[in-house]
């Protein structure tokens, strides 16, 4: 283990001190406490800089100089929502023209454009519930014959396991436990982002105020309920939409308390805020790439050297390179073929350019299937029995996609 020299010539000695004894924790691979995690959000400025070394080191010991990504076709399912978050241009309100749902026929031409293209990965994202409020979503689902949306997303994850070698990943939102245990035996990993905890920020004027899905009980209860249904699951925060520091950790400790139970938390997103305009929140500030380091590294502090942690890098594009000294290593998804339909105005990018500039920090960029490897390898654990042989032929002894299939 790397021996750090902490200069403590401050008038600010003593929290250094209990700083150092933090990190120090960290690297012995200790459990911080909410105070330990408070202390590192409160950290100085001129302390930020061992924080990420810190937490490079700790990825390091896990994840070597791997730099991992999924080869993905985004399917936006329905673009339809019974939400309206202050920041989102992803749903669209009913008598907007691209307020639409995809015929199936839509949807299998999309994914075989993915796969013709070298994509492992089919990503369904979709607005939450739609059908609860909007008579065009009604109307839809009974011109196509299903009663919800949810529903019609599991035939469409079937249609694309019969038609294509491609792997159905869905971000449908907020769950219930047997909805989970429909949908795991066609999408055999799921994803929904935390965002944050904090029941403040569903307070009239604040970004999630008349979201039901973003209640933050409903978002714990949907991680609790994939846990208990043994699904790899993608959660994660979002950065800049008025959280404070101290919602930030006890969002990152919300996750780590219930990975710790069930051990399904396959990786964490770590996505800042983009200011849109046409949004009630188009005006506000968006995090910048130091809040984004500081935020990167404390996170892989509290949440461990084993987690897969990831920053999407079409949302930082001129910077995204700095990620990787914050203790990051995983790009995410990054489609060849279709744009980020959650935020359009940031195109993906160049995978050789990724390649590229993960090489010059230091690392070897490998692409994964939407299943991370440690998950893989525990497949009677963690993935539905028809899943147990598929895609077996795609991937290596490590896990990850084999070199003679990796194309950029």
């Amino acid at each position: 283990m790397k021996t750090y020299q902490f200069s403590l010539l401050s008038s600010n000695y003593h929290n250094k001190k209990a700083l150092e004894l933090v990190l120090k924790n960290a690297l012995a691979g200790e459990v911080l406490s909410i105070q330990d995690c408070y202390r590192l959000v409160e950290a100085p400025d001129d302390m930020i800089n061992l924080i990420c070394e810190v937490a490079c080191e700790m990825r390091n010991s896990s994840k070597g100089n791997v730099v991992s990504y999924s080869r993905k076709v985004f399917i936006p399912l329905t673009t339809l929502c019974r939400d309206s978050c202050g920041y989102c241009t992803f749903a669209k309100s009913p008598g907007d023209p691209a307020a639409k749902t995809l015929w199936p026929e839509e949807v299998l031409k999309i994914a075989i454009a993915g796969e013709k293209s070298g994509c492992k990965e089919a990503l369904f994202s979709l607005g939450e519930r739609p059908e609860m409020v909007h008579s065009i979503a009604r109307k839809h689902l009974k011109q196509l014959g299903y009663k919800s949306m949810l529903d019609y997303l599991y035939e469409m994850c079937n249609l694309i396991l019969r038609e294509t070698s491609l792997i159905p990943h869905v971000n449908p939102g907020s769950l219930s436990l047997s909805e989970i245990q429909l949908l795991r035996s066609v999408s055999p990993t799921m994803g929904m982002m935390l965002e944050n905890s904090s029941v403040r920020l569903t307070e009239p004027g604040q970004p999630h105020f008349g979201c039901p899905d973003k209640h933050p009980v409903v978002r714990l209860n949907t991680l609790k309920f994939a846990g208990a249904s043994c699904v790899p699951f993608t959660t994660g925060i979002l950065i800049g939409i008025g959280e404070t520091s101290f919602e930030i950790v006890e969002s990152l400790l919300d996750i780590r308390r219930i990975h710790s139970e069930y051990g399904h938390i396959q990786e964490v997103i770590v996505q800042n805020f983009r200011a849109k305009t046409g949004t009630r929140m188009h005006g506000l500030p968006e995090p910048d790439i130091n809040h984004m380091q500081k935020i990167l590294a404390i996170s892989r502090i509290i949440l461990g050297s084993d987690m897969n942690l990831q920053a999407p890098p079409n949302l930082m594009p001129n910077e995204y390179g700095i990620y990787l000294k914050s203790g990051i290593n995983d790009w995410g998804g990054i489609s060849p073929v279709t744009p980020d339909h959650i935020n359009p105005e940031a195109s993906w990018p160049n995978l050789c350019d990724v390649q590229s500039i993960s090489a010059a920090m230091g690392h070897v960029l490998r692409e994964r299937l939407s299943i991370y490897p440690d998950y893989l390898n525990r497949r009677d654990v963690w993935l539905d029995t028809r899943f147990h042989s598929r895609w077996c032929d795609n991937i290596d002894s490590d896990g990850y996609v084999k070199e003679e299939e990796y194309v950029l």
